[in-house]
């Protein structure tokens, strides 16, 4: 029997983004036969990325290494896969075929998961001044710009210091909404400490959603009670707002309001990544790629599209189903069976979702879970989102760090990690004179 090469193109040109576009081809690749199938894996990142626990980063409760795996170190016991370092250019569907930056492959299936990237919807002006929160990379480069923004406030003149003790977070669903809760926290517990010279009492942490509540997607419960916890926290919320424009220094909002800020951080929503080569109309609303129920991708013979970037139509889901985990992991999975039965001429399984619910954290001991017919609050839902969370890191090494570093925290009220670390201005390391 012919061995069937599946590549899965990763690597494009466009920003990287959604963490669970790299756990839906694992789940593939880990399903996929090795008897029958050989695989090729493109990314132009070297590494698996934990975006869940990115806002824990920003905040300098956890290293960057504890939630970022190699490729090579995940697959090294599969003979079946290579990996390489590159991005996708385009698609030749006629010929079976992509270019890369480092050459052309050949595929027998082609299986698209390049998931999505943030959407500034259209405003040029915010994309260049506001931060970003989809990579390690961003989650670094927060922690070292809010680490340096409290420096500054130290030595800057009093008409600086409003522009920087106001941080602002756009979008409230689960990442803004931890991240307000968790630079709520170190801000009543931690900062202080550090800064004895600061009046936190003017540190104004903003949450701005454009909606009627925070965790909109959720239950009614969890909307009320991750505003009451927030408010409670010290976060001002502003809601039925949108912005307007952010200058790097001023946000206008769209209720005629301004707030001076030096930090924006724009969780506002994603958009699909596109990749040249599919069919014009294979892209409906937020650039998603229109999938059948077995996530073959509409007007091709031989590729696939899954998890965020699929929009897959069913009798439940007219609209498409949402862009959440368990949607992306099951789909993997479903199609790794499918390839199997593909070969084997057996007629493949379409996808049917099972809601398992959802859940976010606000804070210690505060976090919210919905699930298919009752949901909870509170200390045992924090419990709850911490054990799961934890059961979704790769390794038991990083495991074990990651739960260390919660169960000092929760007994400290304190971490060690508030470095900031940046690239020397001259790209050069000099050498010490003595």
């Amino acid at each position: 029997m012919k061995i069937q090469q599946i590549c899965f193109g990763n690597g494009y040109k466009k920003e990287s983004n959604c963490y669970w576009r790299r756990i839906r081809w694992r789940s593939v690749i880990k399903k996929v036969d090795e008897t029958l199938f050989d695989v090729l894996l493109i990314d132009k990142i070297n590494h698996h990325q934990f975006q869940p626990l990115f806002y824990q980063v920003a905040t300098s409760q956890l290293e960057p290494s504890s939630i970022s795996f190699p490729f090579r170190n995940i697959f090294k016991y599969k003979k079946n896969i290579q990996i390489r370092l590159s991005e996708v250019l385009i698609i030749d569907s006629e010929n079976n075929k992509i270019e890369t930056t480092i050459g052309n492959f050949n595929y027998d299936f082609l299986v698209i998961a390049i998931g999505c990237k943030t959407n500034f919807f259209g405003n040029e002006e915010i994309s260049k001044n506001a931060l970003t929160l989809k990579t390690t990379y961003d989650a670094i480069h927060i922690r070292n710009h809010i680490l340096q923004t409290f420096e500054n406030i130290i030595s800057a003149k009093e008409n600086e210091r409003e522009g920087l003790l106001n941080f602002s977070i756009v979008g409230a669903g689960p990442t803004g909404v931890e991240l307000a809760g968790a630079f709520a926290e170190i801000k009543n517990n931690i900062l202080p400490k550090d800064y004895p010279g600061i009046d936190f009492t003017q540190f104004k942490i903003n949450l701005i959603e454009g909606s009627k509540d925070t965790l909109n997607s959720m239950s009614l419960s969890a909307k009320k009670t991750s505003r009451k916890y927030l408010q409670k926290m010290g976060v001002n919320i502003i809601t039925e707002t949108f912005v307007n424009k952010y200058d790097g220094n001023v946000l206008t909002l769209s209720n005629g309001n301004i707030i001076k800020s030096k930090t924006v951080i724009w969780a506002a929503g994603v958009i699909g990544n596109t990749i040249k080569g599919l069919p014009g109309h294979s892209y409906t609303v937020g650039n998603r790629i229109k999938v059948n129920r077995t996530n073959l991708v509409e007007g091709t013979q031989n590729i696939f599209a899954i998890g965020d970037i699929a929009l897959m139509k069913t009798p439940n889901y007219p609209n498409g189903h949402p862009q959440l985990a368990n949607v992306a992991i099951n789909q993997a999975k479903n199609l790794a069976l499918n390839f199997k039965k593909n070969i084997k001429k057996i007629q493949p399984n379409e996808f049917e979702y099972i809601d398992l619910g959802s859940m976010a954290t606000i804070g210690r001991n505060k976090a919210v879970v919905d699930l298919p017919y009752f949901n909870f609050k509170g200390y045992f839902a924090w419990l709850i989102w911490m054990f799961l969370h934890l059961m979704l890191i790769l390794s038991v090494r990083n495991k074990l760090i990651i739960f260390i570093n919660w169960a000092m925290a929760y007994m400290t009220k304190d971490t060690s990690l508030r470095l900031i670390l940046k690239q020397n201005k001259n790209n050069e390391i000099k050498n010490d004179p003595t």
